[in-house]
């Protein structure tokens, strides 16, 4: 069996790295998609989904480095399910339910403009992405797939 999520959306806050017990850098951060979309009696709707992500290795350190809340950002990964496979369930400090969908990802990539990543100062020379560090079944990376 085989999965890959795509996903490309923004920062919702500064990642946050950390270490194993072993050394391995673990880099987390949580994405946020939208779609816009009408509904059959013509009113617009807006939905956001939010997706925490944890990127690991040498790619952690370079996203750690480099992203910033509210960047843009594409992640090619897997969807981490609880033990039945769905969202983790979890009550946050009002005492709500939540759920969270949770993504390793293999590949994290720059989606910003020249202008925009100049505008930011974050990278030299414009827009890059991050290095491929990771598992890269697709081939065409440096493509976004829509």
């Amino acid at each position: 069996m085989y999965q890959r999520l795509v996903l490309v959306g923004y920062l919702g806050r500064d990642p946050e790295m950390r270490y194993t017990p072993q050394g391995t850098p673990v880099t987390s951060f949580p994405v946020a998609t939208n779609r816009r979309y009408t509904t059959a009696d013509g009113q617009q709707k807006e939905e956001t989904v939010w997706f925490r992500v944890s990127v690991w290795g040498k790619q952690a350190e370079i996203a750690n480095q480099y992203l910033t809340k509210g960047r843009r950002v594409l992640v090619e990964g897997s969807l981490i399910g609880d033990e039945n496979g769905g969202p983790r369930i979890w009550t946050d400090r009002d005492g709500k339910p939540r759920a969270s969908f949770e993504v390793r990802a293999y590949t994290v990539r720059f989606m910003e403009s020249k202008r925009e990543a100049a505008a930011n100062n974050a990278v030299p020379n414009g827009s890059a992405p991050l290095p491929d560090v990771g598992i890269d079944e697709l081939g065409n990376s440096d493509e976004v797939p829509f």
